[in-house]
């Protein structure tokens, strides 16, 4: 039996690999592309502050900011408050990427609305939208 789960699961699954072939040639993946997404929006943020928004752990968040920092996406510097605390913020090459990572999102939005059409897929968004706000999700750059 099919379930509502399963379909919406492998629809996100081949979303994120289009994602994923789209952002390729700019050496990151998805979630680190989100990353430099909301460090832009913040302006910096702790290691743990992005883990705690992006719902990962604090060894998840670490590998993908130490991947990001050695491509030199993103600088580490000690935080204002406690020299324990260190913030991360975008690089020049960071903020250069987001162009063409915006440009990578927004052809994917256009490969979803021409396999539905752009009343479907803007009705898709409202749903997922909602979806995830009563699951409890939020936008990492909202918390």
């Amino acid at each position: 039996m099919l379930t509502h789960h399963h379909v919406l699961l492998h629809s996100g699954h081949l979303v994120e690999e289009r994602l994923r072939q789209r952002l390729k040639p700019l050496g990151i993946q998805p979630r680190q592309a989100r990353i430099l997404n909301v460090l832009n929006v913040l302006g910096q943020a702790s290691q743990a502050d992005l883990a705690r928004r992006f719902n990962v752990t604090a060894a998840s968040m670490s590998t993908m900011t130490c991947r990001l920092i050695k491509a030199g996406f993103i600088a580490r510097e000690p935080g204002p408050a406690e020299l324990r605390t260190n913030s991360l913020t975008l690089t020049d090459s960071g903020r250069d990427m987001l162009d063409a990572i915006h440009e990578a999102w927004d052809d994917v939005d256009r490969v979803i609305e021409e396999a539905i059409g752009p009343e479907q897929a803007k009705a898709l968004g409202e749903l997922t939208l909602a979806l995830r706000d009563a699951l409890g999700g939020r936008a990492p750059a909202d918390l």
